[in-house]
């Protein structure tokens, strides 16, 4: 009796250690996934392979998650899955730091992925600054040349090429509607350490100035700054003009409210901010400038093209879309001519 008692009790303590042991593995594989998240997140691609499997590691770093960008880093990845490339992607994404964007092409660099995509300007100067000889694809960035990325569109140069998001009629024919609706003053909000909105100010100005548009600007350094820039402008501006600035773009929202309040209609730089509240904008897919950034990057990847020799090309197919919903919510009168200039008359409902 006391021999069986004993086995029983050996078994127990036996079990109750397996158990322990169970337990702390699993907290470990809880600790090591919280350790993973941050910055960095995993493909949803169906086709994004372990870095075992994969015949190529390819780096995504993105600046910031909003609409836009995250449409144009689908785009990307479609775009080497549907060529059939073998790809495991390590997207990172910078929370809208440009310190944390050179930390993100550093591990790159060092973990020697065979390409980066840059999704915005800080994240494609970044990887420029720490490697020219990992190929480097960019996208939605305003001014390639003038961010020094590129040597010219049609010749790069170097170990980098990509797609703009800039249409050279974008600025021109936004700040024209603006000025056939009988507006007087444009308000542009945007972050003075993006190259890529000082370089759309500076137009949107210029044009501006041609029309005899007034324009005033206020400055942010962060998202959490934009509402009160947005309040700072709404007494003595009667638009607002949002280029596509990273930081401001992703509080959309905040211009937003601000602009429904004041009965002051926002004008965009991109089609997305036009499904989110935007009154009205000139713009494109930026599914699309994604894609092709992938399809260069196929080049690359497959072919084993020199970066430097793939043209960097602009968007296609501009198009003005107007938001119907947010014309009433900022007192703008929906015309029989802005109906007729619009490609597409959209709803917040479509673009929920």
């Amino acid at each position: 009796m006391m021999k069986r008692l004993l086995l029983m009790v050996v078994m127990i303590s036996a079990l109750v250690l397996i158990v322990a042991c169970g337990d702390s593995d699993s907290s470990s594989d809880s600790n090591d996934n919280e350790s993973n998240g941050g910055n960095s997140e995993e493909s949803s691609s169906n086709s994004d392979a372990s870095e075992e499997e994969a015949d190529y590691v390819v780096g995504v770093s993105q600046i910031v998650e909003h609409p836009s960008l995250d449409r144009a880093t689908e785009g990307f990845q479609d775009a080497l899955d549907e060529a059939g490339l073998n790809v495991s992607y390590d997207v990172s994404l910078a929370q809208g730091d440009n310190q944390n964007a050179q930390l993100i092409a550093e591990q790159f660099v060092s973990d020697k992925v065979d390409l980066i995509f840059g999704n915005s300007t800080p994240s494609a100067q970044s990887a420029v600054n720490e490697t020219s000889d990992i190929p480097i694809v960019f996208t939605s960035v305003t001014d390639p040349v003038g961010s020094e990325l590129v040597e010219s569109m049609e010749n790069p140069g170097g170990n980098v090429t990509g797609t703009a998001d800039s249409h050279p009629e974008s600025v021109p024919k936004t700040v024209q509607l603006i000025k056939d609706m009988g507006h007087e003053s444009i308000g542009l909000i945007y972050n003075s350490g993006e190259q890529n909105s000082v370089t759309q100010v500076e137009n949107v100005k210029s044009v501006a100035s041609e029309h005899d548009l007034s324009t005033e600007e206020a400055t942010v350094s962060s998202s959490s700054e934009v509402m009160q820039a947005a309040q700072s402008l709404a007494g003595s501006v009667d638009t607002f003009l949002i280029v596509t600035d990273n930081t401001v773009v992703s509080a959309l929202e905040s211009v937003l409210s601000v602009a429904q309040e004041n009965d002051v209609p926002v004008f965009a730089s991109e089609l997305d901010s036009v499904s989110r509240g935007a009154f009205a904008g000139y713009g494109f897919d930026y599914y699309d400038i994604g894609y092709e950034a992938g399809e260069k990057a196929v080049q690359i990847l497959e072919d084993g093209t020199n970066p430097g020799d793939i043209e960097a090309n602009y968007p296609q197919n501009l198009k003005l879309h107007i938001n119907e919903d947010a014309a009433s919510e900022m007192g703008v009168e929906l015309t029989d001519d802005l109906e007729e200039r619009a490609s597409e008359i959209v709803s917040m409902e479509e673009g929920e």
